[in-house]
């Protein structure tokens, strides 16, 4: 079920079949937190980073059971600054972001005051990065945060990639080839 990179830092878990996929996704999830020593959290912001990404693992396995045709894959993948997570689904067309009616191309629409439609408005607000990209069986949905604060080690998270400016053929840090980053949505 687990496979571990490097120091168990890039972490898969097949979603596809599985049933209670969202409750798997976020067990898995915590399990890869306490490798990487997030958990048990040192500080109150090491906590809150922890249950930001345990909340956004679950919304994002979530809109791909509800809207992506299930989910297929969960990876996590960590570096000494940042957290990626990437979850594929069956369906091609891409996330309806926060703030808008419908998703290019995808005939759906959100019903105006209606339950729902808050998982991706959630991950806008909480991840520092977010998009999706085509794959082969349909899509990949990303998003990124940065490390927590590790106690006693120089009080703090490197932040120069979050304001970084696109980096070589003009992507920006973090992303991968055939990235699609999301705008953030004036509320």
């Amino acid at each position: 079920m687990e496979e571990g990179g490097a120091v168990n830092r890039n972490w898969l878990l097949v979603l596809d079949g599985l049933p209670e996929p969202v409750s798997h996704a976020r067990d898995f999830t915590r399990r890869a937190l306490a490798a990487w020593r997030w958990l048990p959290a040192a500080t109150p912001e090491g906590r809150q980073a922890a249950e930001d990404v345990l909340l956004l693992v679950s919304e994002v396995v979530a809109n791909a059971c509800r809207h992506g045709g299930g989910p297929g894959a969960l990876v996590l993948d960590c570096t000494d600054d940042r957290l990626r997570i990437e979850v594929t689904d069956t369906d091609p067309a891409p996330p309806v972001p926060p703030g808008s009616g419908a998703g290019p191309g995808t005939g759906r629409r959100r019903a105006a005051g209606g339950p729902g439609g808050y998982g991706l408005l959630i991950v806008d607000r909480l991840a520092r990065a977010w998009g999706w990209r085509p794959g082969a069986a349909g899509k990949c949905v990303w998003l990124e945060v940065p490390c927590p604060p590790r106690a006693g080690v120089g009080g703090g998270v490197r932040r120069d990639a979050d304001t970084a400016a696109a980096g070589p053929g003009g992507t920006a840090p973090g992303t991968r080839p055939g990235d699609v980053r999301a705008e953030a949505v004036q509320t």
